[in-house]
């Protein structure tokens, strides 16, 4: 893909930053620049941008999985207590 770039933005990053960069460059034989600006369109584009709480991004998750304890909800105490004295 190519753009016409408008406008020019500088950035310090950290070494650590910096690195793990160039090392995306290389695994990926992508430019830095193309790196960092699909990036920064993702961060943009991310639905947390849109003001959307993470719970609400995972609302379909909740409830969802299946402990294996039909009452875990309501004497979840009592199995708190007995997995701490298992050593758990």
């Amino acid at each position: 893909m190519h753009y016409i770039m408008e406008s020019q933005l500088t950035v310090r990053l950290p070494a650590d930053l910096t690195d793990a960069l160039a090392r995306a460059s290389r695994k990926s034989g992508r430019r830095s620049s193309d790196i960092v600006r699909a990036a920064l369109r993702d961060y943009l584009n991310a639905p947390a941008a849109a003001g959307i709480r993470p719970a609400e991004r995972v609302r379909a998750l909740i409830g969802s999985l299946d402990s294996g304890v039909a009452d875990l909800a309501e004497q979840h105490r009592e199995y708190l207590i007995e997995s701490l004295s298992r050593g758990r």
